[in-house]
């Protein structure tokens, strides 16, 4: 029988990622002249619907998404899942920047 530690294994991988992500993240602060959401505004169930920008606009969800596609924002991405178009953070590493775990306003 192997007498590996897999979880310890895994264990260390994941931490040498999240070091690695933070690094990469620290040093990609240029944002191109994007602008960045700094907080969320969520609905009673918890969705986000609007968001707050480091240049201090106030954007819709839909308008977001539109910005988002075109290149406007930094550090998100679109996808497509439940019939419709979906905004996230990049995925990074970094829990901190999750658009979910934003300040709110």
């Amino acid at each position: 029988m192997d007498t590996k530690n897999y979880e310890q294994i895994y264990n260390n991988y994941k931490k040498q990622s999240q070091t690695n992500a933070s690094l990469e993240a620290s040093n990609s602060n240029d944002n191109n002249g994007k602008d960045v959401i700094a907080a969320v505004r969520k609905n009673e169930d918890g969705d986000i619907i609007a968001f707050r920008m480091e240049s201090g606009r106030e954007l819709d969800y839909v308008t977001a998404l539109n910005e988002a596609k075109s290149g406007e924002i930094a550090h998100v991405d679109v996808f497509h899942k439940y019939g419709r178009d979906i905004l996230r953070s990049e995925p990074d590493g970094i829990e901190e920047n999750n658009l979910d775990n934003l300040p709110t306003f």
